[in-house]
């Protein structure tokens, strides 16, 4: 079944399960706020990556890709001068049908998409094959950047690690998106598992590298 949505376009990937604050200051994303402020609960809308264009201004989004991932908002605070800071967690993925410009922000016709683990027994093996591809790049992080990098515990339910190891990984936005758009967790673990084999190359064979903080939640410019 398709449903409306509202979308906020971003240049970023949500994958389900991980959370995501947002400063809005835009007018047309206020009145988004607003509006889920007078809806009822949960309020949710759509995080979906921009393909070409940028996040602000009237005309900055040109292209969207077809997958996104629905927000749910936990908390909302604003601002005197009536900007809102939103903490928001991802739900499910979702396809994108249709795009509404009637309002000043966008809307979406949206098809929710089943998450398929296919055999448990080649998942689970492949999780545990991620997990160690995964610790050997967070190694080699930590040699570029001449420190320590502490994180939790991965998770060993493949489609948890599947979207945790998506979201933590310095790549490119088209990688990113092709992850949260694999059709099952098997296929993105394959797929986490060759990115990581050549991200922990090219890390081991050049000077230097950002590393990720995974304690700082970074807010999107919009």
């Amino acid at each position: 079944m398709s449903d409306m949505l509202p979308l906020f376009p971003l240049s970023t990937v949500l994958f389900p399960g991980m959370r995501l604050p947002l400063h809005v200051f835009e007018e047309r994303y206020r009145q988004l706020v607003a509006d889920l402020l007078t809806g009822p609960e949960p309020r949710r809308f759509g995080i979906i990556a921009i393909r070409k264009g940028r996040e602000t201004g009237t005309e900055g989004v040109t292209a969207l890709y077809d997958i996104g991932c629905v927000a749910t908002v936990r908390q909302i605070a604003e601002r005197e001068d009536g900007r809102y800071d939103l903490q928001t967690v991802g739900a499910q993925r979702f396809r994108l049908l249709s795009l509404d410009k009637s309002l000043p922000y966008f809307q979406g016709e949206i098809e929710p998409l089943a998450e398929e683990a296919g055999d448990p027994a080649i998942a689970a093996r492949l999780a545990q094959r991620v997990q160690a591809a995964f610790r050997g790049y967070l190694n080699a992080l930590a040699d570029r950047g001449g420190g320590m990098i502490n994180v939790a515990s991965l998770p060993d339910e493949p489609e948890l690690l599947s979207y945790v190891v998506g979201a933590a990984m310095i790549i490119d936005l088209p990688d990113r998106q092709a992850l949260l758009a694999a059709p099952d967790v098997i296929i993105r673990l394959k797929a986490e598992r060759s990115l990581l084999t050549r991200e922990t190359a090219m890390l081991r064979a050049t000077t230097s590298r950002p590393a990720p903080d995974f304690n700082y939640e970074p807010h999107s410019p919009n």
